[in-house]
């Protein structure tokens, strides 16, 4: 009997903390404006595996970027984004942006919508939510690491699984 009322006692507990907090999903969808169609880690992945994939582009500072990538993602950094940046690749490519969790990503993907790219996608939940799924990151050495640059403290608490990196 004891140990069933500190069991309740517990859960009474930890759903009084949730209750003010806010779960990733509802992080996600309070900062996107649903400019840019967003894609799953988990679509992502599957696209990687085929013979025609995507163009990912990892718009985070280049502080972030040395940190980890998803592989093959090309840095564009969103600070200092221009149109030029991108003149090369064709507009029917399919591209993927990211960045920690899909905010400066989808910025970057209006842009390039308006610069006419007809096939952009925003990653849902960025390289976090990519590291929370388990997905393979690498490091500036093209070596697997589970380090991600979390941008501040206040962000690193929607990295669920991996290494948080921050100055």
């Amino acid at each position: 009997m004891q140990r069933t009322k500190l069991i309740l006692l517990f859960a009474l507990f930890q759903s009084t903390l949730a209750c003010g907090q806010q779960s990733f999903d509802e992080k996600m969808a309070s900062m996107y404006r649903g400019t840019v169609p967003l894609i799953k880690s988990d679509v992502l992945k599957e696209s990687l595996k085929k013979s025609s994939t995507p163009i990912l582009l990892d718009v985070r500072s280049q502080k972030e970027y040395e940190v980890s990538k998803i592989p093959g993602a090309r840095f564009i950094d969103y600070d200092t984004f221009k149109n030029k940046d991108v003149k090369s690749l064709p507009k029917d490519a399919e591209i993927v942006v990211y960045c920690a969790v899909g905010y400066r990503s989808e910025r970057i993907g209006e842009r390039l919508l308006k610069m006419g790219y007809e096939n952009v996608k925003n990653l849902y939940g960025g390289i976090f939510d990519w590291k929370n799924q388990g997905y393979e990151i690498i490091n500036s050495h093209s070596l697997p690491t589970d380090s991600v640059h979390t941008y501040n403290k206040n962000w690193s608490q929607w990295l669920y699984k991996g290494v948080k990196v921050y100055e």
